[in-house]
């Protein structure tokens, strides 16, 4: 009886700690960012899949920004600037918690070195913050000034400019070889040097999380291509994968992610499964990855932030 009393009274006391950890509001609102040839919304289907509905149950609110498919990280952190100020005005809030993927790493990593005082928190998804092989050897496989290039980068702007219209973003500046070069080793070194806080001194190293800028950084990412057999995306991903020596996700290697606090770079994702696409289809026996999400909000209100 005893047992049963006391197995009650944990249940009990687990169900209110629960209850009032999630009654918990995160302090800044949080900002997502889409990498390269990304979106917020398309044609009903979110670039980060379910995940503001899974950070807004956990008792922050979400904005998912509106920048550029395709063009330079300086160009779509400029942008971002621009929201991060109005989102400060709307909610009465200094600051804002940046969440980018991919490019989008890049993006937040530019808004949160020039306007620290703006950002509580930078956290990195699957980013390129050391240069992707893959975009090394899509920039090296065509001469600069060609008409194999002139072709490629048109083809690429209308991609871009086809997501942007769909997206509800048609006047979006584009400019495809610009992206591609800011993803490769050298022009992610080049960034890395303007814009440094929160980056390793060593290639697949981490630093504290409290940057010299007073913001927060945080990664994770994945080290595996192919990870569902019913996800028609990881086919191309596997294919890409090939590029690499080391683990990858498909298209960033699980070192070149790492940046402030590396929460983990070795989980069975690639490089879509990290913001839950394709529209939630990941690998069986690995976290959700909303569950990752859901974590970082809990670990950010642990921080005041």
């Amino acid at each position: 009886m005893k047992q049963h009393v006391w197995a009650a009274m944990i249940g009990l006391f687990t169900f209110f700690t629960q209850v009032a950890h999630s009654s918990e509001r995160l302090e800044y609102p949080v900002v997502l960012v889409h990498g390269l040839f990304g979106f917020d919304n398309l044609l009903g289907v979110d670039y980060f899949y379910r995940v503001p509905s899974v950070i807004e149950d956990e008792g922050a609110d979400v904005y998912v920004a509106e920048v550029s498919s395709a063009h330079n990280s300086e160009l779509r952190g400029e942008q971002l600037l621009e929201q991060v100020a109005l989102i400060r005005a709307i909610t009465g809030k200094d600051k804002v918690n940046l969440i980018g993927h991919s490019q989008g790493a890049q993006t937040i990593r530019y808004v949160a070195s020039v306007r620290p005082e703006w950002v509580a928190s930078a956290t990195s998804i699957g980013g390129v913050n050391w240069g992707s092989r893959f975009a090394d050897v899509v920039r090296g496989s065509v001469d600069t000034g060609s008409f194999s290039e002139q072709f490629l980068a048109s083809l690429a702007n209308g991609l871009a400019g086809l997501i942007d219209l769909l997206s509800g973003k048609a006047t979006a500046p584009k400019d495809a070889l610009e992206a591609l070069s800011a993803l490769t080793t050298e022009g992610s070194v080049a960034f890395n040097q303007k814009y440094p806080e929160g980056v390793p001194s060593n290639y697949c190293g981490q630093t504290d999380a409290l940057a010299s800028n007073g913001v927060y950084y945080f990664s994770w990412s994945g080290s595996k291509a192919w990870t569902n057999v019913f996800d028609p995306a990881d086919n191309a991903l596997a294919l890409f994968s090939q590029v690499f020596d080391e683990p990858n996700d498909g298209l960033v290697s699980a070192c070149s992610s790492n940046l402030g606090q590396v929460i983990g770079n070795q989980y069975k994702m690639n490089h879509l499964d990290q913001v839950n696409q394709t529209i939630g289809v990941h690998h069986l026996f690995e976290t959700d990855p909303l569950t990752l999400y859901r974590q970082h909000i809990r670990r950010l209100k642990g921080l005041n932030l």
